[in-house]
């Protein structure tokens, strides 16, 4: 039976210090615009997909919380049905919390960000600010110029001359990737990934001057200076032999030194059968290796990432985390990190009978499989005026080309679609969950025609559909699947980024005493 908690009940079970998962089923806009501290995004429209991955354990407690809409009540049901055993949902949504008198913080991955915020306060890295880079570049000055962030952020924008090594990996590559005493500057978008990195890089290698570049990406902007757009990341430095045992050593050294704890293939086995406790496994080698070498059991997060969106990959507070490596390096900075967040962390190294371990048995999604209809078919019907094609991709895919006529929209929000009653409805869907989460939605609504297009959209422009792009329709600011928060930082949106950095800076102040508890550092 779902209990029901008052926002006072939930705040207060946040802070007992045991496993749980507090999920925010919003979608990403509305999500971005306030919700308590540590509540993980888990929206409706790929809920039941999203929820057996970041809360593997169904018998670990489970709060929701909604809008004040109803969805978390839909969502307790969806998890009743998927076996769960505790679940409660938070009354009143995020309105009532905030009426109690309890904070709700803007923003995406915010612990996270807050980490790092904290880390800045108490330790205090070496910063340095784009007058004086673009000084030292102006003079020649010898540097190595690192960006932080993984291949695909870096494309996106980067300052000239910075080289594409994600956190994580630079300590792992740094015989390799510095070969003299040169200063060291990291940059990333915002702030936190710097100087997380500078943090962590100096940690490894204390005899080195290694500088965090102030505000990233958007203060280099901001500072009037120009980003490059659209450049491909270089290859990462290799290790030869000489560098590699380097790392080894400098990794077991600073585990040592942080009492992380390392574990085996045969002692994670055992782990994964312990009844009470939720343990998540991640390779934390770079997308290549972790390709090339595969570990089945093993959910692939870049280091850097895994401590940055922490949210994205686990929704259990208090939960135990391997970190599967070769060398140890960027499992052990992880670790640091996501220690100072709350979790129990361990350190693989990958071996033989790491590589073993079988895949992880996730819950199974409770979705009843729902009727589909061939592309060519579902085109002829809508032609014919016998039904009518809904769209329920990200909307930035929408917006981007979209069958002509279908019309957009998302899970929380289908029954104020166009749609008449015995209408046949046609879903196009993506290649996630969202496309027969949404369907079956439709039938549970009662809407007796309804099946998923085969192939979806590209299935379509296929079989001959008219495809026209709409970049105004959906509105992006009014579509619920785009992070609404200090939307655009990223795309030249100075006032944006002028709000974003305000708010990252702002969020230290911003913590009650039982929060700034939560942060172990």
């Amino acid at each position: 039976m779902t209990k029901h908690l008052s926002p006072e009940q939930a705040k207060a079970r946040i802070h007992e210090g045991d496993e749980h998962a507090f999920l925010d089923v919003r979608e990403a806009g509305p999500f971005s615009e306030g919700h308590p501290l540590f509540a993980v995004p888990c929206p409706w429209s790929l809920f039941e997909d999203r929820v057996r991955h970041i809360v593997p354990r169904r018998d670990v407690p489970v709060m929701l919380i909604d809008g004040g809409d109803g969805i978390a009540g839909r969502a307790a049901r969806a998890l009743t049905a998927m076996d769960y055993t505790d679940i409660s949902v938070v009354e009143g949504g995020t309105p009532a919390w905030a009426q109690a008198g309890l904070r709700l913080y803007k923003g995406v991955n915010v612990p996270s960000k807050t980490l790092g915020e904290l880390a800045e306060h108490v330790w205090h890295p070496r910063t340095i600010g784009p007058e004086t880079l673009a000084k030292w570049k102006e003079e020649g000055r010898a540097m190595h110029f690192f960006d932080t962030r993984p291949p695909a952020e870096y494309s996106k924008m980067m300052i000239p001359g910075a080289a594409c090594v994600p956190n994580g990996e630079l300590a792992h590559r740094m015989p390799a990737a510095v070969a003299d005493e040169a200063p060291i500057v990291l940059t990333c978008a915002g702030r936190t990934r710097g100087i997380i990195g500078a943090l962590g890089l100096g940690r490894f290698f204390p005899e080195r001057e290694i500088y965090a570049l102030e505000n990233g990406t958007q203060g280099w902007a901001l500072s009037g200076r120009e980003l490059l757009r659209g450049n491909t990341a270089d290859p990462m430095p290799a290790l030869d032999g000489a560098a590699a045992e380097e790392t080894r050593t400098r990794a077991d050294a600073f585990m040592d030194d942080e009492g992380i704890p390392r574990t085996t293939a045969a002692q994670v086995s055992v782990m994964l059968e312990e009844p009470d406790r939720t343990t998540f496994l991640f390779d934390v080698r770079s997308a290549g290796e972790a390709a090339d070498d595969p570990l089945a059991a093993f959910t692939h997060a870049l280091s850097g990432q895994i401590v940055q969106a922490t949210d994205h990959w686990v929704g259990v507070r208090h939960a135990r985390i391997v970190l599967a490596d070769d060398l140890g390096a960027r499992a052990a900075l992880a670790a640091f990190w996501l220690g100072r967040l709350g979790y129990e962390v361990w350190v693989a190294r990958i071996d033989d009978a790491l590589r073993a371990l079988p895949p992880r048995q996730l819950p199974v999604l409770a979705v009843e499989d729902v009727p589909t209809t061939r592309a060519q078919d579902a085109l002829a019907a809508v032609k014919r005026g016998e039904g009518r094609f809904i769209d329920v991709r990200q909307s930035d895919a929408y917006r981007a080309g979209h069958v002509a006529g279908a019309v957009w929209g998302t899970r929380p929000e289908l029954e104020a679609l166009p749609v008449a009653r015995g209408e046949h409805v046609f879903v196009i869907g993506d290649d996630s969950a969202r496309g027969v989460l949404a369907a079956r939605e439709f039938l549970e609504r009662g809407h007796g025609r309804v099946s998923l297009v085969e192939g979806g959209s590209d299935a379509l422009k296929a079989a001959g559909a008219a495809f026209e792009a709409t970049p105004n329709t959906p509105p992006v600011l009014e579509s619920p699947d785009v992070t609404w928060f200090a939307h655009g930082r990223h795309d030249g949106d100075l006032d944006a980024s002028r709000t974003y950095l305000a708010w990252e800076t702002g969020l230290i102040e911003q913590l009650a005493p039982e929060e700034r508890a939560e942060f172990a550092l």
